[in-house]
């Protein structure tokens, strides 16, 4: 191909065709990690354009389009990877021994998996101001001290479906929290 246009040319005749792509695509950009893939897609190709195949600007916008649709995947896929690890990590903590909750909380590595231990300390952190009063005791009595609904409801003076619910809207804003 004859370039008769640096990059920076090309950049600036289309940078709006990045926006437009990350618009049309409903994607929230507040680190403009998003803007600064387009632009890379945008140079890979200015690079690999061969105008015998067809318009440059169709390429443009199938090159950008499609890089960021892999990284709105790939993003997508490590979410997901995380939701299953946190969803092991709960499981393995709730499985009935008391005094294996008790180990895996005080324990200083976790099975060699830091990132979890990290990640459940910042979920951990975060539930205060999440939660309300009454949920938290749902979560530190039914989760860490293993009582039952009907027990946490005789300590606590109120109706078992109180305790259901407060456990209900637990779960619901920590599963939001974690995803």
């Amino acid at each position: 191909m004859d370039k008769k246009f640096t990059f920076e040319d090309i950049f600036i005749q289309n940078e709006k065709r990045i926006h437009y792509h990350i618009h049309k695509l409903g994607i929230r950009d507040p680190h403009r990690e998003y803007f600064v893939e387009g632009i890379y897609a945008l140079w890979t190709a200015y690079k690999k354009f061969e105008p015998n195949k067809g318009p440059m600007s169709t390429y443009f916008n199938y090159t950008i389009r499609n890089r960021l649709i892999d990284m709105i995947r790939k993003e997508e896929r490590e979410r997901e990877k995380k939701a299953r690890m946190l969803d092991e990590a709960v499981i393995k903590f709730d499985s009935g021994n008391r005094n294996v909750r008790k180990n895996l909380l005080i324990q200083d590595e976790w099975n060699g998996e830091m990132d979890m231990k990290v990640m459940l300390k910042e979920v951990w952190d975060k539930l205060p101001s999440l939660l309300t009063a009454n949920q938290m005791k749902w979560v530190i009595g039914f989760c860490l001290e293993g009582l039952t609904v009907q027990e946490l409801s005789e300590r606590e003076g109120v109706s078992e479906d109180a305790v259901k619910s407060w456990g209900r809207e637990a779960r619901n804003k920590m599963r939001r929290l974690v995803r």
